[in-house]
């Protein structure tokens, strides 16, 4: 049955040099323990990359997690023209955004957050006991982070999530 591709090995298996290089730079494994803290930090959360173009010759994603510690919260900030989406891994995380940090949602296990770029935000650990862990994925390989100096407000207007499966707004 013939799948439109060859299944022949064009490369010599005893001759290195001629293997293709996808061989040694295709797929990447980064263990848990192999992961760079030397990147754009915001003050109340530990970033560590593990996906860039430093580490693995990303073009046009960066990958990392992002820990919060108990009942603590970042610095406001933005991402510059970078997308980013967050996947929570444990704990509760509650999301501040706008010009005053005016709008409030939250997420926990499983949930993931979409920050569109440029737009103002802040990271808080929801939970006064629990580490907050998350996965962070974003647009472009490069590490933007623009700390900002925000007032907030006292009281932000909590937002539904709403999408699909939530027409009318969900937490």
């Amino acid at each position: 049955m013939s799948h439109g591709h060859d299944h022949h090995d064009h490369g010599h298996p005893h001759d290195e040099a001629s293997a293709p290089a996808w061989k040694h730079d295709g797929v990447r494994v980064i263990a848990a323990n192999q992961l760079d803290a030397n990147t754009a930090q915001t003050p109340g959360m530990n970033r560590a990359a593990a996906i860039n173009f430093a580490r693995v010759g990303a073009q046009k994603l960066w990958a990392g997690t992002v820990t919060i510690h108990a009942d603590a919260k970042t610095g406001a900030h933005h991402h510059g023209h970078l997308e980013s989406v967050i996947y929570v891994v444990r704990g509760r995380a509650r999301m501040r955004w706008g010009e005053q940090l005016e709008f409030t949602a939250e997420a926990g296990p499983g949930d993931f957050i979409y920050v569109p770029p440029y737009v103002p935000h802040q990271e808080i650990n929801a939970s006064p006991t629990e580490t907050l862990e998350c996965v962070l994925c974003r647009s472009d390989g490069e590490a933007v982070a623009v700390n900002l100096d925000i007032e907030p407000v006292e009281k932000p207007e909590s937002v539904l999530w709403v999408d699909p499966t939530h027409p009318h707004g969900g937490v």
